[in-house]
């Protein structure tokens, strides 16, 4: 609290204390801060008028040193229009003198409650980021750290996306991140998959339609782009579009302007398109299903997910974050996977990434009634260790010695891992001990 005014500040220290309130006092508005910097409060309540550094000046530096300190405003009647002019600039609100204790009590309270909640959601913003992923991607691996850093750079601008990977990897998600970090994070999230809806049916979809325009077409239909304007529309497996359609969306990316199917007037909008597809896009204009026109449109910025088979490092993590998502909607307690099933988890090729890993787990959790998950839980072909080489076969030859054999396991395992010791010795199931003097017999 700081006021130049003793018996100001002790009148207003008593009703504080009243209150519960733990109460630090200043003179001015340089002492303040100083106190402020210090140790953060949930709240500062500044006169508007000192001396050293008055409540305007105050406001701005505990915004630059504290910004999660809520700062109420002291004000005489004849400085509202200046005080006014400090909730405009950040200050959570203003109080004219005599102050009234009831008015005063909510305000207090209130913005403790925002200045607390501030708090907690920039630690959990930061743990989830450094320690879970990026938004509701999961990941620390390097693939995903740059996937984390392409987001960084994208979303901010309004510039179209494509984001390219294999089925299951995570790319809604990734437009959902990109979209939550943008902007226009405030306006809607519209996703589309364009393989999931009839080609008869994905042009009205789209861009919606006017009664009448076709057989069953009983009234006007606003499209996905209308729908997702101010926002983000995310275009899921966009060479499933006829080249048709491809070109009427093409014209929406270069004019910014939609026509419903049978309308004869044409609407601007202002949607930001994050676009997708499971396709090598190179071959399928080749092919014919994707327009190279639309492709370089689209291909602004690219960001390339990676498959679950490049990121193995990341299965415990995701594991983790499904079971608690699963445990929450299936009212389980489940606390990990124990530690043969997870090794087993985690050497799975997942051609299906990790939707497959999800659906997988969320199968377990539903028939677990224990507090762990065992190797029992999991269908027999998945927590079996499989024994194949690159190209799916076995690799051993009748006759070499078997430790010949060996050799060659443990070192298609170290490549395998980027001579991560560590972690291929958890994949062989040996100790990194053993792993070390295996690699010094090969040696000598």
């Amino acid at each position: 609290m700081a006021d130049d005014q003793e018996n100001s500040r002790k009148g207003l220290r008593g009703l504080l204390v009243k209150w519960g309130y733990d109460v630090e006092e200043a003179a001015n508005g340089q002492e303040a801060l100083a106190k402020a910097v210090a140790s953060p409060p949930a709240v500062v309540i500044a006169d508007l008028v000192m001396p050293e550094l008055d409540g305007l000046a105050l406001l701005g530096e505990l915004q630059r040193e504290v910004p999660f300190t809520s700062v109420i405003i002291l004000t005489g009647h004849g400085s509202i229009e200046t005080a006014v002019s400090a909730v405009k600039q950040g200050a959570y609100d203003y109080l004219t003198k005599p102050v009234d204790p009831e008015r005063l009590r909510l305000l207090i309270d209130k913005s403790v409650e925002k200045s607390l909640t501030l708090r907690e959601v920039s630690v959990l913003r930061h743990r989830v980021k450094a320690v879970w992923g990026h938004g509701s991607l999961v990941g620390t691996s390097k693939p995903m750290q740059e996937v984390y850093r392409l987001i960084d750079l994208s979303a901010p601008t309004s510039t179209t996306v494509l984001v390219l990977g294999e089925s299951g990897t995570g790319k809604e998600l990734a437009a959902r991140t990109i979209h939550d970090l943008s902007p226009r994070s405030a306006g809607p999230f519209v996703p589309v998959n364009c393989a999931a809806i009839p080609e008869t049916l994905l042009e009205s979809e789209i861009f919606g339609h006017e009664k009448g325009s076709f057989t069953g077409a009983l009234e006007r239909r606003v499209g996905c782009f209308e729908l997702a304007n101010g926002g983000t529309i995310f275009l899921d497996e966009i060479a499933e579009m006829s080249t048709a359609t491809q070109a009427k969306f093409l014209r929406i990316l270069q004019d910014g302007v939609v026509r419903r199917v049978g309308g004869k007037t044409e609407l601007k909008v202002d949607v930001r398109v994050v676009a997708a597809t499971n396709k090598d896009a190179q071959r399928a204009i080749a092919d014919g299903t994707l327009r190279e026109d639309l492709y370089y449109r689209l291909n602004v910025f690219a960001i390339s997910m990676p498959t679950l088979r490049e990121r193995p490092d990341d299965i415990p993590l995701l594991v983790q974050a499904m079971l608690e998502e699963f445990n929450a909607k299936y009212d389980r307690n489940i606390k990990a996977v124990d530690e043969v099933a997870l090794r087993a988890l985690a050497t799975r090729p997942w051609p299906g990434n990790v939707r497959e890993l999800r659906n997988t787990l969320e199968r377990a959790v539903i028939g677990c009634r224990a507090e762990l998950l065992a190797a029992a839980d999991f269908p027999a072909e998945l927590t079996a260790r499989p024994a194949r080489s690159d190209d799916g076969a076995s690799g051993v030859v009748a006759g070499v010695p078997l430790r010949e054999v060996e050799r060659e396991l443990i070192l298609k395992t170290l490549a395998s891992v980027n001579n991560n010791k560590t972690r291929a010795a958890e994949l062989l199931g040996i100790s990194l001990r053993t792993l070390h003097n295996k690699l010094q017999r090969y040696a000598t």
